[in-house]
């Protein structure tokens, strides 16, 4: 089993979890982070314009089996495309194991 952990930018949010439920990927976690990297956003307030590092971004988390690693990299990265600096990053890593408490199910049967 694998994890991907995407930081993605907030507007392409509801396009990624489109094309995630397009492959059959209906659960993973996602929430709100702030970060600092290359892009750097401006902001008005009452006329002033000023910038920060300070980058808003979503972090989402799924893990799927070995064989559905790359459908799920491919569909996460088409969708979260723009183009521009601050698209975002992905992270895959190896997870050991997984229990679904419910049923105590183990392994790739428990994500499923």
């Amino acid at each position: 089993m694998k994890k991907i952990e995407a930081i993605i930018r907030k507007s392409k949010f509801d396009e990624v979890k489109e094309a995630l439920h397009e492959i059959a990927v209906n659960f993973f976690s996602y929430w709100d982070v702030t970060g600092v990297g290359n892009e750097k956003e401006g902001h008005v307030y009452r006329g002033v314009s000023y910038s920060t590092s300070d980058i808003q971004r979503r972090y989402v988390s799924i893990v799927v089996s070995d064989h559905f690693l790359e459908i799920t990299i491919d569909a996460v990265l088409k969708a979260a495309y723009t183009g521009e600096v601050g698209d975002g990053k992905i992270f895959v890593s190896t997870v050991d194991e997984a229990y679904r408490i419910r049923t105590k199910e183990k392994g790739s049967e428990s994500i499923n």
